[in-house]
């Protein structure tokens, strides 16, 4: 599996330890840490995600909060607009599914180890220096 970084290039170590973040990727990235920030869509995020069949109808999703139905929208709409859910209607419900490509790119960018992605032609620098020797 590789990880598409914001530029369309395949990474194969974290990004913040290969290079500096570019201004637009650093944007998308934040804003996607925005709107995992707040506990409630955190926890939306991960119900939506653990949920039979990895997709949730807003009628799953709404009971287990005490919060109004426009509040639950206005937290599913963030954390649509930010590129971490994908939504479909069929009949009255709309229905909620995580977009893996978006939470794979803020594991990544976030992993202190190179060579952590399958595959990966990166090796950690100690990896490195005992070959060398």
């Amino acid at each position: 599996m590789s990880i598409q970084d914001g530029r369309g290039e395949t990474a194969c170590c974290s990004p913040l330890m290969r290079e500096p973040l570019t201004e637009d990727w650093a944007g998308d990235l934040a804003r996607m840490f925005k709107a995992i920030g707040d506990p409630v869509r955190l926890r939306m995020l991960s119900l939506i995600a653990s949920h039979e069949g990895g997709e949730s109808c807003v009628c799953d999703i709404s009971p287990a909060f005490e919060l109004s139905q426009p509040t639950i929208s206005h937290h599913l709409k963030v954390l649509r607009e930010a590129g971490l859910l994908d939504c479909e209607r069929r009949g009255t419900w709309v229905y909620y599914r995580v977009i893996p490509s978006a939470l794979a790119q803020l594991s990544a960018v976030l992993c202190p180890e190179a060579g952590v992605v399958e595959g990966s032609a990166c090796v950690p620098d100690a990896t490195v220096v005992e070959v060398a020797r």
